[in-house]
């Protein structure tokens, strides 16, 4: 009765139809027929019947229908209509995903659901695009973050290789890094920390780019970069990888998984890297620094299949850093050694639960603690730092119809002691609150609202709203987003990481930076291709900058900092080749100039040939354009350089051998200008920064044993 009363009513709400089709929808799930479910096409709406059938009359012509049911993961499917004819669709439904799901498929956005239905913009790379990446760099993610559009791991120091990445021009600090949205690496693990992570039990990665504030707070302001650990499967798994390189770094990496119970599974990565201390150009001074570290890494999952799980790493970092002059040279300029060191040790645990309630509600809870020391000379000078940060929070997640929303709590603390300057000691306390709702308004048109209120203990109360939007018709995607955020103060920016503190100033308390973004990106799918073309602007207020001439001094600007910009990326995968090409103009503008260390332009181009039975051949090129530089004695502005890379890899069996080649035209700094300094800077450093690389032509090879 209820099909046969929907048929009249379309029939009497067409003023003037005549000709008409009928499309015949049924709609099922792993557990059966779906009852209920809504069925849209425009303005026809109707529901599933017990045997999840529900039959639409429209005019003839192509329609979009949409099913959407509580619990499942919503579907539209296009359907051509004939007149007089009954078309039959079968729509399977799958349920939305588990804690589980979302942490290993979009836990950044806090909503769970497919990537490719997310009103705001997330991009992904691949376990596959991951392992390309770590053939290159095995002991580090630099690498992998580098050649990602719209990203640019930045040295800031050369004598002892710290990095940051830089989000659409964004300095480091305002990029958060999440461990399976866990903050293992601290509030701000810049500079050496990106150094200290293998990639090999990376399964993805996941960015969001512009404030995310709303989402995870104060340290958010440029983005935030989720690293998802591989997860075990039903069978053990057992890999292995030594590199070696003509620089002298070598690695050793072990990774294990296994199933311990119906319900219980693991794994665990341990790593062994070490780096020779190299002087590329013989000019007396480190252009690689030496290193050796250990990284050792559980994690622990329990799933009992309904809705209930569990998560548990803990893990465990030591490092001997070491650069500057080598044993037995001297400075030019003083005739004395200048050694920089630094020694780590890091240790940091987290955990993240969920369990369903009614039903309906799905309740997580999540934690995480990092301690990290730092033993740090700069030429007889030490600096001894402790960093100690906490993290918790609660969450529930439901769904009321076209509603996908969220809500909870979280506490943050981030306490710095740096023992031999204890003027720059600080503890900071925020607990907030948050919400989010993701509404899909129509088949082709879904938003999302986001807001969070955070009380500093220092820098007072902030709210950090976002919204993002997504549009569909055919194969054309669009999105848009704009949100507020803010950036807590610290010492601690890439200045201080590269020259430490004990010849700053700061004059003046700092105050808290406030920012602002917006986006807005295209996409087009045609077949096995796809482009896309992002506009972005940011404007970050009271930014911290620091005058490293002619004193060392932090304070707060009352200009504001604005990027604005342009990405292209473009990709045509079809199996067994992938072609990626990227392009990214950024216009980052500090007091009335371009923010040093900043392309305006940069492009790259990835083509990879990939047989899963035999291997895997790559060629890339990447262009950097010029660069604004500071406190640089020999140019106001860089030259631009390209690069370009090779990767191989055969496979044999379950033995894998690989032989990459980095950066083959030899490009290196010191071909342009010396990287020491005449004298001393006023921040202490002997060296000027490093805007292009330092190492010259590198080549690595190695072996990957499954077993």
């Amino acid at each position: 009765m209820l099909a046969l009363f929907s048929i009249v009513l379309s029939l009497l709400l067409t003023p003037g139809q005549e000709t008409v089709g009928q499309v015949r929808v049924e709609v099922r799930s792993p557990t059966g027929p779906v009852a209920n479910a809504r069925i849209t096409a425009g303005r026809v709406s109707i529901t599933t019947d017990a045997s999840g059938i529900a039959i639409l009359t429209l005019p003839p012509g192509a329609h979009d229908i949409a099913v959407v049911k509580d619990a499942f993961v919503p579907v539209t499917v296009t359907v051509d209509v004939v007149t007089g004819q009954t078309r039959a669709v079968i729509v399977d439904l799958a349920a939305e995903p588990t804690v589980e799901e979302d942490v290993t498929v979009v836990a950044t956005t806090r909503t769970g659901g497919r990537i490719e239905d997310q009103p705001m913009r997330v991009e992904v790379l691949s376990r596959d695009e991951i392992e390309e990446k770590m053939l290159m760099t095995p002991g580090d993610i630099v690498m992998m973050l580098n050649e990602m559009g719209g990203m640019r791991v930045q040295a800031t120091s050369p004598s002892l290789g710290a990095a940051s990445v830089r989000i659409q021009g964004m300095r480091g600090r305002y990029t958060r890094f999440l461990s399976d949205g866990l903050p293992l690496f601290g509030e701000q693990p810049g500079g050496l920390g990106l150094l200290q992570i293998p990639p090999m039990d990376l399964g993805q990665v996941e960015v969001i780019k512009g404030v995310a504030s709303a989402l995870y707070g104060a340290g958010a302001m440029g983005g935030v970069v989720n690293l998802m650990s591989r997860r075990p499967g039903a069978e053990p798994e057992r890999e292995a990888l030594i590199n070696r390189s003509t620089r002298g770094a070598t690695d050793a990496v072990l990774w294990l998984a296994a199933p311990f119970a119906p319900r219980w599974s693991g794994t665990l990565l341990a790593g062994g890297h070490w780096q020779e201390q190299t002087d590329v150009d013989a000019e007396g001074w480190s252009d690689l620094p030496g290193y050796s570290r250990a990284v050792v890494r559980p994690r622990l999952f329990w799933d009992d299949g309904n809705g209930r799980s569990f998560f548990a790493t803990a893990g465990a970092t030591w490092e001997d850093r070491r650069g500057g002059t080598e044993q037995g040279e001297v400075l030019a300029a003083t005739g004395l050694p200048f050694r920089e060191a630094l020694e780590t040790a890091r240790f940091d645990a987290g955990a993240l639960g969920q369990t369903i309630v009614r039903g309906r509600y799905v309740v997580t809870a999540r934690m995480a603690v990092a301690h990290q020391r730092h033993d740090h000379e700069f030429g007889g000078t030490f600096e001894r730092d402790r960093h100690d940060t906490a993290f918790a929070e609660a969450a529930v997640r439901g769904t009321a119809n076209r509603h996908t929303w969220v809500g909870g709590i979280a506490f943050d603390r981030d306490a710095y002691s740096p023992r031999d300057l204890p003027q720059f000691a600080y503890t900071f306390t925020a607990p907030g609150v948050f919400a989010q709702d993701d509404v899909a308004i129509a088949p082709w048109l879904s938003i999302s609202l986001s807001g969070r209120a955070d009380f500093h203990s220092e820098y007072g109360t902030f709210f950090s709203p976002r919204i993002s939007a997504l549009a569909r018709s055919g194969g054309w995607t669009s999105r848009i987003s704009v949100g507020r955020g803010f950036y807590a103060a610290t010492p601690l920016v890439e200045e201080t990481e590269a020259a430490g503190l004990s010849r700053l100033t700061i004059p003046r308390p700092l105050r808290a930076e406030r920012g602002s973004s917006s986006s807005i990106d295209l996409t087009r799918t045609e077949g096995p291709a796809s482009f896309t073309v992002t506009v972005f602007a940011s404007r970050i207020s009271s930014p911290v900058h620091v005058d490293r001439s002619p004193e060392f001094v932090l304070r707060n600007l009352d200009q504001p900092t604005t990027n604005t910009g342009v990405e292209l990326l473009g990709t045509v995968r079809h199996a067994p080749f992938a072609l990626t090409a990227t392009y990214s103009y950024v216009r980052a503008r500090e007091l009335g100039v371009d923010v040093p260390l900043t392309p305006r332009h940069s492009a790259g181009v990835v083509a990879m040939l990939e047989s899963e039975d035999r291997g895997r051949l790559g060629l890339e090129l990447y262009y950097t354009g010029m660069q604004q530089l500071e406190s640089n004695p020999y140019r106001s502005r860089s030259a631009p350089y390209a690069i370009v890379g090779f990767l191989a890899e055969r496979r044999f069996g379950r033995v894998r051998v690989f032989v990459n080649g980095e950066n083959l035209t030899g490009t290196r700094q010191t071909r342009f200008d010396p990287l020491l300094r005449p004298a001393r800077a006023p921040d202490g450093r002997w060296t000027v920064d490093a805007w292009a690389p330092l190492e010259g032509r590198v080549v690595n090879g190695g072996v990957r044993v499954g077993f």
